[in-house]
């Protein structure tokens, strides 16, 4: 491997939920797949997480090299935040998608991605061991930096009042073309187990405090009396952390589900409902735009105004949200053509060839 390669740490792929940060990781990789297919010039590329978990390991399929350690994955991290294991040597460049993120050997460019800081605006949204350690590791990082990558202006600047140099500030859009190719069977069977039959509304996310989602059940409650028809409520994502749920009367948990479920789902769906409290960006509302659905969201930086917003503590509001979104045609027909406009722009190759560039810019050489 060149001293003048890129290692991005990507040990949220071994979690057993990546989330959305496990998303920009694998849409980081595509984007920069996209690239040397096209013959733009990208710096050679290696991957560095914890031990195999599985046989065969799914970090192999990106074709990329490994750099694995020998410890589990909870010992690593624990290792990273203690500094006494530090990134592997020989590259010009560590990029972490997270502020889990492993201290660069002397001589080496660190990058980190720092997704949001919601954990200061929704602290209830947290557990206390979480607050501490996201705070923890934004001090680490803040050491540790050398450039950050963020998804949207307002992180940013958050960033920047927390200590960063205004110009080591990146904001790079994520894409939204990741989706996989529908699979309708997979999605008929996922409704089938559920008894979902017709239309029905959608919410995808991690169920945890932040997303609000009790609120959200709480406000279809109210509409659902006055929508065109008694649609129910599909609630994709998997399980978090928090109190349970109560789905009440049409409201469906359908857990987590396969990528080509997932994208027959949006495009199936007669609206997606994206209402956290906080969010860094938002990569539901983007995803369901780019098949063509129209989304009720608060006002996350991934809507570029292109959907329907409510305030996320006011029930009333996103109730009637709901009930506009889903009944008034000319309404939805405006918020589709608009979240399709917004969308379309939004690739993982101008991602990844925007990553390039701030790696060239810290220090790393592109080449073939």
């Amino acid at each position: 491997m060149s001293a003048d390669g890129v290692l991005l740490a990507v040990q949220q792929l071994r979690r057993n939920v990546p989330g959305g940060i496990g998303t920009y990781a694998r849409g980081l990789l595509q984007g920069l797949r996209t690239l040397e297919s096209a013959g733009d010039a990208v710096p050679e590329i290696a991957l560095y997480a914890s031990r195999r978990t599985a046989e065969p390991d799914p970090l192999e399929e990106t074709g990329r090299p490994l750099r694995l350690s020998r410890l589990p994955g909870p010992l690593l991290t624990r290792a990273w935040d203690l500094g006494v294991v530090r990134a592997p040597d020989g590259f010009a460049v560590v990029h972490a998608v997270s502020l889990a993120a492993p201290a660069p050997r002397a001589g080496t460019a660190a990058v980190i991605a720092v997704h949001d800081m919601a954990w200061r605006h929704a602290p209830d949204a947290y557990p206390a061991r979480g607050r501490r350690w996201h705070e923890a590791a934004l001090g680490r990082a803040l050491r540790r930096g050398t450039a950050f990558v963020v998804p949207a202006p307002a992180v940013g600047e958050e960033l920047v009042a927390a200590g960063a140099p205004a110009d080591a500030v990146r904001r790079i859009p994520f894409g939204c073309d990741h989706l996989a190719p529908p699979d309708e069977a997979a999605a008929d069977e996922v409704l089938a187990r559920l008894g979902v039959r017709g239309g029905f509304l959608l919410s995808v996310s991690t169920i945890e405090p932040r997303k609000n989602l009790a609120r959200l059940i709480e406000a279809y409650a109210r509409a659902r009396p006055r929508l065109p028809e008694p649609w129910p409520l599909l609630v994709v994502g998997p399980p978090g952390w928090g109190p349970d749920l109560e789905p009440g009367v049409g409201v469906h948990l359908a857990g987590s589900v396969g990528a080509g479920a997932l994208s027959a789902l949006y495009a199936r769906a007669r609206l997606l409902a994206y209402v956290p409290l906080e969010e860094g960006y938002g990569l539901p509302v983007v995803e369901a735009m780019s098949v063509g659905t129209p989304v009720l969201a608060s006002p996350v930086p991934s809507t570029g105004g292109a959907a329907l917003e409510v305030a996320p503590d006011d029930v009333d509001a996103i109730a009637e949200g709901l009930v506009v979104l889903a009944g008034d045609d000319e309404r939805r027909a405006a918020l589709t053509a608009a979240g399709l406009a917004h969308s379309r722009v939004l690739t993982w190759s101008a991602s990844a060839r925007a990553h390039v560039d701030l790696w060239t810019e810290v220090g790393c050489r592109t080449g073939r």
